[in-house]
């Protein structure tokens, strides 16, 4: 089992994620997720830096800790040969520390091009589409591609690791579940849903899975309730409401009435560890075998000193019990 640290993209300036990165190789986290978008979930949040630049900048400040999207979606804003490029240039940075996660996106990100918004099935079938034409650069060469979809002419990735980076694809139900078993090398996922793991290994998926685990610590419950409601309400909405909204001001509205009291029934929150240890079991019941640390709580340095005090031997002692 891996423990990593979520790179909160949306609450910080690009400068404060990369000393993040480096203070969570400082204490002990396996790797960092990152998220790479191009608005923040709400307004107040006011920061989504370039992922692939922070991924450069935290692959250089680092040693040994993997580096991780969670997720990119290569359908619309960005297309599948960039992305390839762009993940072929981290693994290399990073000396083969780098898993590219994927997903189908949300409109909140990807109708900025002007490409529209297509429906779920068809979001899905771009996106394997767009994992094919991925593995085919990374395989070495030119190469075209054409699609239902998307379209490949004549390009070639030139710098490749020796090593293709893993590709874990990001699922919310079954049928996501299952392309990731197929077109991926990997399962991403944000509830502890041991439906999702069963059908990725049903589908006939062996790799990782990444669920990401909501914490929100502070020295005291109300302050973390609190920061947490500020920072991550509108990951209540549910994930029909999270892939369509347009704009950070229409989570703005749709989340407020989400009240300090609703958060305390999705975090593992406070200064109590057996809270968040809660909240991590709840994750390892379920199949998952790569735990991403959410911090929700106003004091990141707070959090991970919390996190190699209170949580990094007990989670360990989870992971012994599970052999």
């Amino acid at each position: 089992m891996k423990v990593g640290y979520k790179l909160f993209a949306e609450g910080y300036g690009p400068r404060e994620i990369v000393e993040q990165a480096v203070r969570a190789e400082r204490a002990g986290f396996d790797f960092v997720e990152i998220s790479d978008h191009f608005h923040p979930w709400l307004f107040s949040h006011q920061h989504s830096g370039f992922v692939w630049s922070m991924l450069a900048a935290i692959a250089e400040r680092t040693e040994r800790i993997g580096l991780v999207t969670g997720v990119t979606c290569p359908i619309l804003r960005i297309h599948p040969a960039i992305v390839a490029q762009a993940a072929a240039t981290t693994a290399l940075l990073s000396d083969g520390r780098f898993t590219l996660g994927l997903g189908a996106g949300e409109r909140l990100n990807e109708h900025v091009v002007g490409r529209g918004w297509p429906n779920a099935t068809t979001r899905h079938e771009m996106l394997r589409e767009a994992i094919e034409i991925i593995r085919l650069l990374w395989s070495g060469g030119y190469h075209s591609y054409e699609g239902r979809h998307l379209v490949l002419e004549d390009a070639r990735v030139f710098d490749l690791p020796e090593e293709p980076p893993p590709i874990a694809v990001a699922a919310g139900g079954a049928r996501a579940a299952e392309l990731a078993a197929q077109a991926g090398g990997g399962l991403f996922a944000t509830e502890p849903d041991a439906e999702l793991t069963r059908a990725y290994h049903e589908a006939g998926g062996a790799g990782p899975r990444y669920g990401e685990v909501p914490l929100a610590w502070a020295p005291d419950d109300d302050k973390a309730l609190e920061s947490a409601r500020e920072l991550f309400r509108f990951g209540l909405t549910g994930w029909k409401v999270q892939s369509e909204l347009p704009n950070p001001v229409n989570f703005e509205a749709a989340t407020a009435l989400i009240d300090s009291g609703d958060m305390a029934d999705a975090f593992g929150y406070g200064p109590d560890p057996e809270r968040h240890l809660a909240a991590v079991q709840g994750f390892v019941d379920a199949g998952f075998d790569h735990l991403v640390l959410i911090n929700a709580g106003p004091d990141p340095e707070g959090f991970f000193t919390f996190f190699e005090e209170e949580l990094a031997q007990q989670i360990c002692r989870m992971e012994q019990a599970l052999r």
